[in-house]
């Protein structure tokens, strides 16, 4: 297979400046670089990009959904909540062993934070 992992995730926002405020001070993700109208976040490697060039236009209902793995999806959803972001969906748990939160941020872009019980999740793999 010639496909390694993803490299990168980018999402088109209208002001760059509303976006890396929330990926960084919302969600923590770290940000590596900015510039003109790119802006480059880590998460675990995984580059998640912010850019002002290309559509808004809709339908972008639940596409692209950018999700991030996390340990305690109860304590994300509040620490969320705390922040005035708005919940879409969750938490709930899924068929696969996961529990979810499903949110927009400030462009509309759909984010999900993942908790995996693993067990269950292998399981539904096994199936």
């Amino acid at each position: 297979m010639f496909v390694r992992r993803i490299w990168d995730i980018t999402l088109t926002v209208r002001d760059l400046k509303r976006a890396v405020e929330f990926y960084e001070k919302v969600l923590g993700l770290q940000k590596k670089y900015e510039y003109g109208d790119y802006a480059g976040f880590d998460c675990g490697g995984v580059e998640v990009g912010l850019k002002t060039w290309g559509g808004l236009e809709k339908p972008r209902r639940g596409e692209p959904c950018l999700n991030f793995l996390v340990d305690d999806v109860e304590e994300a959803y509040k620490a969320l909540k705390e922040k005035g972001v708005s919940i879409l969906e969750g938490p709930k748990d899924t068929r696969w062993g996961g529990r979810i939160v499903v949110f927009l941020d400030p462009d509309g872009n759909t984010l999900q934070l993942t908790e995996i019980n693993w067990s269950k999740y292998f399981k539904a793999c096994a199936r």
